[in-house]
């Protein structure tokens, strides 16, 4: 084994008498967690979660200290696990890393192999990356609205954070495959943007954003809601007769002050959307379905890339919504 692998840098969330703190570190490899594959990780990224966890803003972790980092692609090392051998490129989402086992904002990981999907030959590891958890949840709604019945003819789509990572891979996807799509963001000034991912309108969020009514007129066949609150409640009540809505996100808070008029007088889906524990086989298609319905021009533009020691800083612009898009992060570019 490298010795240059035996200690290795991190970020370290720790919580003691001296208080909450995320700083880079030397970790010795000797303190990964237990499991049967070890990944040298070649990138991560920096989700909302990830700002929650290292900024501490929300209880995201739940064991101390913590590697966060819920997105890792990288080359198997060492495995003990039948699906993997030495040399095998690898990714993983979510399985609660980065809250209660060591994640991806590291140089190694030690994982259940349960936990791994094979990295799509499509994709070089920067590039899942820049889909990542975002990306694939993203994916995972799209084939909520499929499953459903909700086809580009039904109607237009509106995708609410739409200038987030969610969003914007949501607009990538739904507009490939010929939706209609209606951009919702609190940043207007990004609707070149979003025109340039396949947005037909971009709209401001304000309106969405207050108390609406029980029931308004009918306009979306479906949606992608990343933001919860009065946004959900009110995309719910424009929801056209067998509409569905899939909500993947809480970043306008937890809350969803509705009343059940749309899911009893218009038959109104609302599609829970959870990419953490979400069954291996239904992964394996959402990131086939990546390589397929994902136009990879569209990835410069959706993502940036930074080093390991920048994403401390980055966390909380992210929370702020001061970050447009993806953020992959290089870990071995400190």
């Amino acid at each position: 084994m490298d010795k240059e692998y035996v200690v290795f840098k991190g970020i370290l969330i720790e919580k003691d008498d001296a208080g909450y703190r995320a700083s880079l570190q030397h970790i010795d490899e000797a303190q990964l967690p237990e499991g049967d594959v070890t990944v040298r990780v070649s990138h991560s990224t920096l989700n909302y979660k990830d700002g929650l966890a290292i900024t501490g803003k929300g209880p995201v972790v739940r064991k101390f200290p913590m590697v966060p980092g819920v997105d890792l692609a990288g080359v198997v090392e060492t495995s003990s696990h039948a699906d993997y051998r030495p040399g095998d490129r690898v990714l993983l989402n979510g399985w609660g890393v980065g809250e209660t086992h060591w994640g991806g904002l590291a140089q190694k990981a030690r994982l259940n192999g349960d936990w791994l999907v094979p990295l799509p030959a499509a994709f070089s590891p920067q590039q899942a990356m820049a889909i990542g958890t975002a990306g694939y949840t993203a994916m995972l709604c799209v084939m909520a609205l499929e499953r459903h019945g909700v086809t580009p003819s039904a109607g237009e789509i509106v995708v609410t954070g739409a200038a987030g990572g969610v969003g914007s891979v949501a607009i990538a996807l739904l507009s490939h495959l010929g939706y209609r799509v209606v951009a919702v963001t609190g940043r207007t000034g990004d609707a070149d943007y979003l025109h340039g991912l396949g947005a037909a309108e971009v709209l401001d969020r304000a309106p969405f954003a207050v108390p609406g009514k029980p029931l308004g007129k009918e306009r979306w066949a479906g949606a992608v809601d990343v933001v919860g609150g009065h946004v959900l409640a009110n995309i719910c009540a424009a929801t056209r007769y067998r509409g569905v809505v899939a909500a993947c996100g809480l970043a306008g808070g937890m809350d969803f002050p509705a009343t059940v008029a749309p899911f009893i007088l218009r038959g109104v889906t609302l599609a829970g959307i959870d990419s953490v524990m979400c069954p291996r086989a239904e992964r394996l298609e959402a990131w086939r379905r990546l390589a397929m319905d994902l136009d990879l021009s569209r990835l410069g533009a959706i993502s940036h890339e930074v080093g390991l020691g920048e994403a401390i800083a980055l966390a909380p612009k992210l929370l702020a919504g001061q970050v447009r898009g993806r953020v992959v992060v290089d870990v071995n570019r400190v």
